[in-house]
C-alpha cells in the first residue's frame, strides 16, 4: 500500500474546519489592518532562498527541498514565505509605489527537518510583511496584529518575547564580541557550533544543544551593544507596545532562526504544547530588499504556524466552529421520490439552505439512522401518498415535533424551515 511521505499531513475532512477557522480569521484581522492578500509560487530559484535566508542558516544548509529541474535550473521548495514575497515586490516593480505596503499570505512551507508534534516537512503559515516604514510603531503594529490573531483564536498561556538584535553598524561588535567569548568554549560546542564560531556566532545562540545552551547562557547580550539608533527604536518600541496594552518579556538570547533580521525580533512563546510552543515568529528586515537586488526599503513582518496554532487553541480549549449541519434531510421511498427528492433538494439549496437526500437506496430504517448522524435538523419522508397530495410531515429530530407542510416546490418548503 502507498502512504504519505513521511513528515507530511493529510488533513481530513474532521480537521479541515480548525484550518478553515485560522484561515478566515487571519484574513477579517488582516482587513481591518489594511492588509492585502499575496500568493506566490510554491517553488523558486534555490539562489533566491540562499541569499535571503541566509548561507550560514540551518534551512539553507540542511532543511531545503532542492532539486534540478529539467533544463538543469536549481529549483527550491519554498521554506518560508518572505523571500518570495519580497522577490514578488521587487520584480513587479511595487517598491516604488504608496508606502506603506501591507501584504499578507497563507501558504504551505517544505523544510526537512525531523518531524514531532507541531512540526512537520510540509507546514502550512499565515504571514504578514509590511514595506516602507522604518518607524518602532510600525513594529509595534505589526506585533498587535499577531495578538489579535492570537487572542481571537482563544489562546490564553502565550507570552511574547521581544529582543533587538542590531543593525549592520552595530552588530560587528557584538558578533566580535561573541566570537571571543565562544572561542573559550570552542572544544566544548557541538560540530555544528564549531562551523558558527568562524562564519556566523549569533546562530550559536540559537542552537538546540544542550551543552550549547548552557554555555550560551553567559554569552554577551545583544542589548549591550545597541548603537544609539537601534537602542532608541527599541526603547519606542517598548512605550508603545505597553500603551498598546500588550505585555512582553525581554529575551536578550532571541535571535530567529534566519539571517536576514535587523533590529526587532520577537515571538509569541505558547505554554502546554510542547517542544515546538513558537506558534509566531517575526521582526524586522531592513536590508533585505536591497539585497534581493532592490531599493534601501525597510521592512517588517511575522509568521504563524497553522498547526501549532492548532494545538494551542486545543490546549486552551478554545471553540473551533464546524460546519453547518443539513436543515432538512429528505428521505425517499420509491424511483419517483428520489427524483422528485433530488429536485427538491437542489431547490433548497440554490435558496441558501443546507439539506441532504438520500443517494445510496437505503431503507426507510437505514436513512433516518443517517438523518441522525449527519445532525439533520428535520427530516421529511416522500411516499407515494405524499408525492401525490404534494404535502408531507415535517418531523424535527431534536423532539419528534411533526407539523404537515407544502412541498410542492422548493420555495415554498423553503418559506418553512427559514
Amino acid at each position: 500500500m502507498i502512504q504519505k511521505m513521511r513528515g507530511t499531513l493529510d488533513i481530513l475532512p474532521e480537521q479541515t474546519p480548525a484550518f478553515a477557522y485560522i484561515e478566515k480569521t487571519a484574513r477579517e484581522i488582516c482587513e481591518r489592518y489594511g492588509y492585502r492578500e499575496i500568493r506566490t509560487p510554491t517553488f523558486e530559484a534555490t539562489e533566491l532562498f540562499s541569499r535571503g535566508v541566509g548561507d550560514t542558516t540551518d534551512v539553507v544548509q540542511k532543511e531545503m527541498y532542492t532539486f534540478p529541474d529539467k533544463e538543469g535550473r536549481s529549483l527550491t521548495l519554498r521554506p518560508e514565505g518572505t523571500a518570495s514575497v519580497v522577490r514578488a515586490m521587487i520584480e513587479h516593480g511595487r517598491c516604488g509605489g504608496v508606502m506603506p505596503e501591507k501584504l499578507f499570505y497563507l501558504i504551505n512551507c517544505f523544510r526537512y527537518e525531523a518531524p514531532q508534534a507541531g512540526r512537520s516537512r510540509e507546514f502550512f503559515q499565515f504571514g504578514t510583511e509590511t514595506f516602507g516604514s522604518p518607524s518602532p510603531y510600525t513594529d509595534a503594529t505589526v506585533i498587535a496584529l499577531a495578538n489579535d490573531v492570537i487572542r481571537a483564536l482563544g489562546i490564553r498561556d502565550v507570552s511574547l518575547h521581544l529582543n533587538s538584535i542590531g543593525c549592520p553598524a552595530c552588530r560587528p561588535n557584538y558578533r566580535k564580541a561573541l566570537a571571543e567569548y565562544f572561542s573559550r568554549y570552542k572544544s566544548e560546542l557541538c560540530e555544528t557550533c564549531r562551523g558558527r564560531l568562524e562564519t556566523n556566532p549569533m546562530r550559536i545562540l540559537d542552537c538546540k544543544s544542550p551543552i550549547c545552551g548552557k554555555i550560551a547562557a553567559q554569552a554577551p547580550k545583544t542589548l549591550d551593544y545597541l548603537c544609539d539608533d537601534c537602542r532608541g527604536h527599541f526603547e519606542t518600541l517598548k512605550v508603545s507596545l505597553s500603551d498598546l496594552g500588550i505585555p512582553f518579556e525581554i529575551d536578550t538570547h532571541l535571535v530567529r532562526g534566519l539571517d536576514y533580521y535587523t533590529k526587532t525580533v520577537f515571538e509569541f512563546v505558547c505554554g502546554g504544547i510542547g517542544a515546538q510552543s513558537t506558534v509566531c515568529g517575526g521582526g524586522r528586515y531592513d536590508g533585505l530588499v536591497r539585497q534581493l537586488g532592490g531599493p534601501d526599503l525597510p521592512a517588517a513582518g511575522f509568521a504563524m504556524g497553522i498547526t501549532r496554532l492548532i494545538l494551542a487553541m486545543e490546549q486552551a480549549g478554545a471553540e473551533i466552529p464546524q460546519p453547518k449541519t443539513p436543515v432538512l434531510y429528505i428521505a425517499p421511498l420509491g424511483e419517483e421520490a428520489a427524483k422528485k427528492a433530488i429536485a427538491l433538494t437542489h431547490g433548497l439549496r440554490a435558496a441558501g439552505i443546507v439539506a441532504e437526500c438520500d443517494l445510496m437506496g437505503r431503507s426507510l430504517k437505514s436513512q433516518m439512522k443517517y438523518a441522525d448522524k449527519i445532525g439533520a435538523a428535520h427530516t421529511l419522508i416522500l411516499g407515494s401518498s405524499e408525492l401525490e397530495s404534494g404535502r408531507g410531515v415535517l418531523r424535527r429530530m431534536a423532539d419528534g415535533e411533526q407539523r404537515e407542510v407544502d412541498f410542492s416546490d422548493a420555495a415554498a418548503l423553503a418559506k418553512v424551515l427559514c
